[in-house]
C-alpha cells in the first residue's frame, strides 16, 4: 500500500469518526483507535495520540456550531472541564503502568450498560423542586432551542456528575477515546439534561480533556505528525457535517445512534483485547 492509498483510507475512516463523534457527542476516538490498530496495525500508543488530536479537531469543528445555535451549556461545560482535566492528567500519567487490556474489558461492560441506560425513556423537561445552591450560584440552569421556542431546563446531582467527569477524564487519558460516552450519560441520566444539550456540551468539553492528555503523549513522543494530520483532515469535515445534521434530528434517533455506536465500540474493544490489539 502506497502513501496515497494509506492517506485516503485514513481520511475516509476519520471522516466517519468525525461525523459520528459530532452527532453523538462521543468524540472521534471511539472509531479512530480501533480503526487504526485493527486495520492498519498502528501501535496503540500512536493510535491513541492521533485519536486525541482527532478529538480536539472534532470538538473544535462541532462546538462552534452548537454554541452559535444555543444548545451548549457553556457554564456547565467549563465547570465540568475542571474534573475532566484532572482525570485526563491522571490517566495519561499512569497509562504506561496500567494493564490497558484488562481496563478495556471493564470499559466494554460499562459501555454496554450505558447503551442500555440511554434507551430508557425519560422526560426531556422537568420541574425543579429542590435547588442546589451551587447550581444557582454558578447559574448552571439554562435554556435550549426547540420547535416551540426556547425551553428551560434544570441541572441535577452536580456532585455525582462532577465525580463521573473525573472518571471520564481518566479513561480519556488511558485510551484516547475522548470519553464522551461517560460525559453524555452523566449529563443525560444523572444530571437530567435534555439529550441534545448533553451531546453538544460533551462535544465542547472533550476538546479540553483531549488536549490535556495530548500534551503528555506529545512529550513522550507518541504523536506522529503525519498520521495525526491525515486523521485531522478527515475528522474536521465529518464533524461539521455531523453538527449540521444533529439540529434537525429527533432525540429518539440520536439515542438509537448513540447506543449502536456504544455497542459496536464495546464489542470492538473486547475483540482487540482478546486478540492482542490492546
Amino acid at each position: 500500500m502506497n502513501i496515497l492509498e494509506f492517506s485516503s483510507l485514513v481520511w475516509i475512516g476519520s471522516f466517519s469518526a468525525g461525523f459520528l463523534g459530532a452527532l453523538t457527542g462521543l468524540g472521534g476516538g471511539v472509531v479512530i483507535v480501533p480503526f487504526l490498530t485493527s486495520i492498519f496495525g498502528v501501535d496503540i500508543r500512536y493510535a491513541v495520540g492521533a485519536s486525541l488530536v482527532s478529538v480536539i479537531a472534532t470538538s473544535s469543528g462541532a462546538a462552534s456550531a452548537y454554541i452559535k445555535q444555543g444548545y451548549t451549556n457553556l457554564r456547565l461545560g467549563m465547570f465540568m472541564e475542571v474534573a475532566t482535566t484532572i482525570g485526563a492528567l491522571v490517566g495519561a500519567l499512569i497509562a504506561t503502568f496500567v494493564s490497558v487490556k484488562a481496563l478495556t474489558l471493564i470499559l466494554a461492560l460499562v459501555l454496554l450498560y450505558s447503551a442500555y441506560l440511554s434507551q430508557q425513556p425519560r422526560l426531556e423537561q422537568t420541574e425543579s423542586k429542590l435547588t442546589n445552591p451551587w447550581i444557582t450560584h454558578l447559574k448552571l440552569n439554562s435554556t435550549y432551542p426547540t420547535p416551540d421556542g426556547l425551553m428551560p431546563y434544570h441541572v441535577y446531582s452536580l456532585p455525582v456528575g462532577f465525580g463521573l467527569m473525573i472518571v471520564a477524564g481518566v479513561f480519556s487519558g488511558l485510551l484516547g477515546i475522548g470519553s464522551g460516552a461517560f460525559k453524555v450519560l452523566a449529563m443525560d441520566q444523572i444530571m437530567r439534561l435534555p439529550f441534545k444539550v448533553s451531546t453538544t456540551t460533551s462535544n465542547f468539553m472533550i476538546g479540553v480533556t483531549a488536549a490535556t492528555s495530548a500534551g503528555v503523549y506529545l512529550a513522550r513522543g507518541y504523536i506522529d505528525p503525519r498520521l495525526s494530520m491525515s486523521v485531522m483532515l478527515g475528522v474536521l469535515p465529518g464533524a461539521f457535517l455531523g453538527a449540521r445534521i444533529l439540529v434537525g434530528t429527533k432525540t429518539e434517533v440520536l439515542r438509537i445512534i448513540f447506543s449502536l455506536v456504544l455497542v459496536a465500540m464495546a464489542f470492538k474493544m473486547v475483540y482487540n483485547s482478546l486478540v492482542g490489539g490492546f
